[in-house]
């Protein structure tokens, strides 16, 4: 089961996944989350959503169990089924705990865990049919420093996967003459530069080979280091 964590020290800039990856200040570099970033930074999470257009028909998934600390603080949901795409339950909690209580010091922590993903879409233009069994992202928030991990099992219609996996490590998904419909974009940072972490699991952008036009993303978070 793929593991990778990632740590962000304050404003210094520094980047550490586990498994010997090392990324300087501004390396790590993603578009900006949709759906858990959007809610803010101090400390977010989703089981993915879905924003795509096929033919005249426009799919979309709002975020899935969105969580944040500023509230609702845990967040719980049934399978979400649309055409092409499906995310089963998911399941996330942000919560802040004093660690410090003479000097107000606080620790966020922000996850989410999903199951039973399936992205069809590409079947009817010959590509893949790709599922994940589970996934969980977290988004750790602390005084001078964040930290974030994910993890993922049951995943097939991707392959040769490297691993350690870099950040935003791209895949491309392909019919079997070789023409990229989609590309998989694992492990995906946004790093601001004030400490500050937003990571997505993983990122499916549709190529026009495919007739599709759009994003689907697989669990996400965000967080700030603490005042």
């Amino acid at each position: 089961m793929p593991n990778t964590t990632i740590r962000r020290a304050g404003l210094a800039g520094v980047l550490v996944a586990a498994g010997g990856l090392l990324a300087g200040p501004g390396t790590a570099q993603a578009a900006p989350l949709s759906g858990a970033a959007a809610a803010g930074l101090a400390g977010v999470a989703d089981a993915g959503g879905a924003a795509f257009t096929k033919g005249t028909s426009t799919i979309t998934i709002s975020p899935v169990a969105p969580c944040s600390v500023d509230g609702p603080e845990t967040e719980a949901s049934g399978a979400a089924l649309s055409s092409g795409v499906a995310f089963g339950s998911g399941k996330s909690s942000c919560t802040t705990k004093i660690t410090d209580p003479a000097t107000s010091r606080t620790e966020t922590t922000s996850t989410t865990t999903g199951k039973n993903f399936e992205l069809s879409a590409l079947v009817g233009a010959r590509g893949p049919r790709v599922k994940l069994g589970s996934y969980t992202v977290t988004c750790t928030g602390m005084q001078r420093q964040t930290s974030a991990n994910w993890s993922y099992s049951g995943l097939s219609g991707i392959t040769g996967l490297p691993s350690p996996i870099p950040v935003n490590y791209a895949k491309p998904l392909t019919r079997p003459d070789g023409t990229v419909l989609a590309t998989a974009v694992f492990n995906a940072q946004t790093t601001p530069g004030n400490g500050s972490i937003g990571l997505t699991m993983l990122r499916i952008d549709f190529t026009p080979a495919s007739g599709i036009s759009g994003s689907v993303s697989v669990g996400r978070t965000a967080c700030s280091p603490t005042p």
